[in-house]
């Protein structure tokens, strides 16, 4: 199929602007126009250096696409798009041409004489791995793009345009690439009513009310930047789940949005309240063994399955936080979830089961309990059943040492769960580039099978072997404009993304290809400001959490800080609970002579956690709970260092500002301003932070501040007194 470049300029104009979308020309030294930042990564601005532009076109001069399916037309569409945009005026296709035409199709799809170049290579492909390559044939070079779906095709496409935003070389390409994780899906936390729980970039994308009639442009375009990264799939409802989308009513809905999805390899999952046979169904119980609540529930898929053929799956919260669940009727995690996997077995579906449970009857340790609760039964899951599995064991901190479960269930399919939203990290008005954090967590050992037994490897199933593996992220997209609120923060959905396809890829090279992408690529600008986004998440600890401590955040919004919160009915839910700050000193003991939660590491990693002497420095208060004079390595007192690392981090914020104000001409104006004005945000919220930790900690060391750290300028009872009810991410009491 040759390129239709009328039809191709209706669909720009009309579909892609419609959409208020933005393209621009620009050089290092000018302003350019407007830029709202609605195109996240996939800008396609116009290629700057005019010799490479020239090589370029030169390769590219016309493109045969074979196979008619939606997602073939798809990434003509994509392409048409990408070269109208980095090459501007000068894109035009010779439509004669033979020589340096870029082909794209399923290698099932291509004649003979291309299969037969490509034979070697399609055997190092899995399911949905892509190659791109330069192949001569009969002196006529070609540039193939092909894979063994076509949803392997899109994601080679995206590829292939990524290269060529980046400026890299094409005259010998040759990428063969394959996803190592099965299941790569965001966790959307938004509710019917379009609130987004944990949610700091407006409201939901999902228009419930609108669906499945009016199909806004936006779900076409969360589909490309999804696919565009290796996202392939996405639970569109909140975790604390309502029995009602899975009525006729909304499975209307979600089919409209499964329709628009397809095409970009995106399936549609739904979170499925343990409870709904009794809201919906009529029935008088829940229980997973209860013959009647199978039979719903089997019934319920089935008829999901009507709706949305190549349904996903269920994402399910049981007994946590109060939601319902199979230990409601004495059962157990194994019942609930198998349960619903017998259910989505014939349709092969899946269902992914969350370990984040914690009980206000186990006093102890609240990163004790899902180790407790789920080890025990490793085996006993069913094959199409995923433990997902949060980073850390306690909720989503600007750091924690990673979850002792990973690599402690070796029979058992399990997943690792991320949040990209910033709950705990300043919501959307602070820079933290999540994937620095996510790769300390994913380069983390754990020893089970000896040294080298990283996190990555448990959730690639390399270590086990296990049959069905994947990563998750909590979502950070809502209505606003830019998508994720702040036009850095982008970056963490994009940095995600790459993860899960590759969970050993290097977050310092991913943020190199997100500038590129997202803004220019000169030099001077992405190195920089590289160097930046990999300093943020150190940045955000030092000021929020230095040396282990956690989950110091204010009550129920977790905007700013609350040390001092220590009067809430449940003893997890307090800070007080995790830093147990007092005259004699700071930090939660989980060592063997406190809570013993090391001794749910393998041997190694408990042996290092148990010791001070051996503990890292950055998980020191995590394990240990230490007298203010207590000596650090530096030879500087616990408190001094706590002290001074909360100055460093506020150091650091305020030098994030000065970097960036070097870059006013490389970047449009309106995003310029728009992270000017959040980086300025963040470093009063340092101070904020700095000063009402250090004097609420002060009280117990009584101790001066270290020369270098500044004096607050309020009292303590003024940070304690200020309130903050409206602050955005929780559901709002209408």
């Amino acid at each position: 199929m040759k390129l239709n470049l009328k039809r191709f300029c209706t669909y720009f104009f009309i579909v892609f602007f419609s959409a208020i979308s933005f393209s621009q020309k620009r050089t290092s030294t000018k302003t350019p126009i407007k830029n709202n930042g609605y195109n996240l990564w996939l800008q396609y601005t116009d290629i700057e250096n005019s010799t490479l532009k020239k090589k370029y076109l030169s390769q590219i001069k016309n493109i045969h696409s074979f196979g008619n399916s939606e997602t073939i037309k798809a990434c003509v569409e994509e392409l048409e798009r990408g070269f109208s945009g980095l090459f501007g005026d000068d894109y035009f296709l010779d439509k004669e041409a033979s020589n340096n035409v870029l082909i794209i199709g399923t290698i099932s799809n291509l004649n003979d004489i291309h299969q037969k170049n490509l034979k070697e290579d399609v055997l190092q492909i899995k399911k949905d791995g892509f190659i791109i390559k330069k192949i001569e044939i009969n002196g006529n070079k070609k540039i193939v793009i092909t894979a063994k779906t076509a949803t392997g095709v899109l994601y080679g496409v995206f590829r292939f345009l990524r290269e060529l935003q980046t400026n890299q070389p094409i005259e010998q390409i040759k990428i063969i690439d394959s996803p190592k994780v099965d299941v790569r899906i965001l966790n959307h936390w938004d509710n019917l009513d379009r609130t987004v729980e944990r949610g700091y970039a407006g409201f939901s994308i999902f228009d419930w009310h609108k669906l499945p009639d009016f199909k806004d442009p936006r779900y076409l375009d969360y589909a490309r930047a999804n696919a565009s990264i290796g996202i392939n799939g996405t639970v569109v409802n909140n975790v604390n789940s309502n029995a009602l989308i899975l009525t006729p009513m909304y499975l209307e809905k979600v089919k409209a949005l499964a329709d628009i999805f397809r095409p970009y390899g995106l399936k549609i999952y739904l979170t499925a309240r343990f409870s709904a046979p009794i809201e919906i169904g009529g029935l008088k119980t829940a229980d997973p063994l209860n013959e009647d609540v199978k039979n719903w529930w089997n019934e319920k898929v089935k008829e999901i399955y009507k709706y949305i053929p190549d349904f996903g799956g269920f994402l399910v919260k049981a007994n946590s936080e109060g939601q319902p669940g199979p230990q409601d009727y004495d059962r157990n995690h194994v019942d609930g979830a198998n349960m619903f996997a017998d259910a989505l077995a014939p349709f092969k579906g899946i269902v992914m089961w969350r370990a984040f449970v914690y009980s206000e009857h186990n006093p102890t340790d609240r990163a004790k309990q899902a180790y407790t609760e789920f080890v025990p039964y490793d085996g006993k899951f069913k094959d199409n059943v995923i433990i997902q599995v949060k980073n850390g064991a306690i909720d989503f901190q600007p750091r924690e040492p990673f979850h002792p479960m990973f690599g402690a269930m070796p029979n058992t399919n399990l997943m690792i769960e991320f949040q990209i939203t910033q709950e705990y990290m300043g919501g959307a008005t602070h820079l933290v580039y999540q994937p620095k954090l996510f790769q300390e967590v994913l380069e983390a050992d754990t020893y089970r099978k000896g040294k080298g037994s990283i996190v990555a490897k448990v959730i690639d199933g390399s270590l086990h072997n296990k049959k069905l593996t994947g990563v998750s992220g909590v979502s950070n997209i809502g209505n606003d404009i830019n998508w994720t609120g702040n036009h850095f923060l982008q970056s963490n959905w994009y940095g995600f993304g790459r993860l899960a396809w590759n969970p050993y890829l290097d977050a310092k090279s991913i943020a190199d290809e997100w500038l590129r992408m997202t803004f220019t690529n000169e030099n001077d600008f992405v190195n920089p400001i590289k160097n930046m986004m990999i300093d943020s998440r150190e940045t955000v600890v030092n000021y929020m959490t230095p040396l282990g401590l956690h989950h110091i955040m204010a009550t129920n919004h977790h905007y700013g800080p609350g040390p001092w919160v220590g009067n809430l009915s449940r003893p997890e839910w307090n800070p007080v609970y995790y830093h147990k700050a007092n005259e004699k000193g700071v930090g939660f003991n989980r060592t063997k002579t406190g809570s013993n939660a090391t001794a749910q590491y393998a041997p190694e990693v408990e042996e290092m956690f148990n010791n001070v002497s051996t503990t890292p420095e950055i998980y020191l208060l995590w394990f240990h709970h230490l007298p203010w004079d207590y000596k650090l390595k530096n030879g500087k007192t616990l408190w001094n260092n706590i002290a001074l690392k909360y100055q460093q981090g506020v150091n650091e914020a305020e030098n994030m500002i000065s970097s960036w104000n070097l870059m006013e001409q490389y970047v449009d104006e309106s995003r310029f301003k728009e992270i000017q004005m959040m980086l300025n945000i963040q470093y009063k919220e340092a101070k904020w932070w700095r000063d009402s930790c250090l004097l609420y900690f002060q009280q117990f060391s009584k101790m001066k501040l270290p020369d270098g750290v500044e004096k607050p300028n309020k009292s303590l009872n003024y940070f304690q007194t200020l309130k903050h009810p409206y602050a955005p991410g929780i559901k709002s009491q209408w």
